[in-house]
């Protein structure tokens, strides 16, 4: 990470080497989730961040996946490949260079050409939903494993195979915690992905490595990513409403720590939801300490599988309309952070129904309040959504 106005000491070609010292599963025995508080130690980095960034993190490949990768191309893993001009062995280049978790369209194509018709018919252009459905359908995305397993007689040169992969990307999550809390240390919430697909167990490459594979006097290499568009008000003395259920709550953790540190008087509304009250209430005995010692002016929570029906963050919201047009008149920032396509949508639509219904607009007029003033205009309308 870096300072707003020195230049980043570390970036993605240069990392730094970090250790992975705290691991918790937050979540309770009983829960559908896996979500872990991990802690990750800056010390000695010279590293610094800002409540709002990002933490990149640049992990590897689990190395069962990368040998049944091996095994599926009918390799023995100690073949030299190049990965942009330096020689290595292929095992290596599998587990630290390339993504190998879901398959590439340009490897189906070359496949196709090497005698897999089921998969050059799925190619053409008229069969684009039935090949969406074949790489990626919720919960049964395919594999290279899954794919050579399927056409056995097609047969790629450990090179040739490694020319059709993609660069194993480097991963970014929000930060929750506040360097002025944890000095030297940075903070992650996160959800660990496992899913069943095709008689298999999947794993998400940064998830599972962080809850499974990174420990002891392993390094793996973090940088900072800024974010200015994700930042606390430069007055504390601002109300501020933060909306993450979920490990949508990670910044506002951050924010909240910062906060009490630095001893802003602004006021403190958060929401926050997930499945159970008793298997998913993240960082409990945190946030209600702080509504105890009044940092936090009111946290509101969304529970949606404690009773029949389903309730959501957007539903709280609308509960406290009133109260929260109010703040928002005041000169709150809101916030939000968590899932782009559902519970953002959810949330934007519920704050423009409150202008309408607490603040007396029509819908264009709320849509124009929210849209082009709060976000656009005054910039108190704040997300971190993906």
């Amino acid at each position: 990470m870096s300072t707003e106005h020195a230049k980043p000491l570390y970036n993605a070609k240069n990392p730094f080497q970090a250790t992975h010292t705290v691991n918790i599963k937050l979540t309770g025995p009983a829960s559908e989730k896996d979500t872990r508080h991990h802690e990750i130690s800056l010390a000695g980095s010279g590293l610094t961040y800002e409540v709002g960034d990002a933490l990149a993190l640049k992990a590897t490949n689990d190395p069962e996946l990368v040998e049944l990768t091996i095994q599926a191309l009918g390799a023995k893993g100690d073949e030299p490949v190049k990965v942009k001009e330096v020689e290595k062995p292929l095992r290596e280049a599998l587990f630290r260079d390339y993504q190998i978790h879901f398959i590439e369209k340009k490897f189906l194509a070359k496949a196709a050409e090497k005698g897999a018709a089921k998969l050059a018919e799925l190619l053409k252009p008229e069969n684009a939903a039935a090949l969406t459905e074949y790489t990626s359908a919720r919960n049964a995305s395919r594999d290279y494993v899954d794919v050579l397993r399927e056409f056995p007689e097609v047969k790629f040169t450990p090179q040739e195979f490694c020319d059709q992969l993609r660069a194993l990307a480097i991963r970014l999550y929000s930060i929750s915690s506040s360097l002025k809390a944890h000095p030297e240390s940075v903070h992650l919430t996160v959800a660990t992905v496992r899913w069943n697909a095709h008689g298999r167990q999947r794993n998400g490459v940064c998830s599972t490595f962080l809850a499974d594979r990174w420990s002891g006097d392993t390094t793996a290499g973090v940088f900072g990513q800024m974010q200015k568009h994700f930042r606390l008000p430069e007055d504390p003395n601002t109300p501020v409403i933060m909306v993450g259920p979920g490990t949508g709550v990670a910044p506002f953790r951050a924010f909240l720590e910062d906060r009490e540190a630095t001893g802003a008087k602004g006021r403190n509304w958060l929401f926050f939801g997930d499945q159970r009250r008793e298997q998913d209430f993240f960082y409990r005995d945190q946030f209600e300490g702080w509504v105890k010692n009044g940092l936090l002016s009111r946290l509101d929570l969304a529970f949606s599988r404690d009773q029949a029906e389903k309730v959501y963050v957007q539903h709280r919201m609308a509960e406290a309309g009133a109260e929260l047009w109010k703040w928002l008149n005041e000169g709150a920032y809101f916030y939000v952070c968590g899932d782009k396509n559902r519970m953002a949508a959810d949330v934007h639509a519920a704050l423009i129904a409150i202008a309408q219904k607490h603040g007396g607009k029509t819908e264009e007029e709320a849509k124009a309040f929210i849209e082009e003033g709060l976000m656009k205009t005054e910039k108190r309308y704040r997300r971190d959504v993906y």
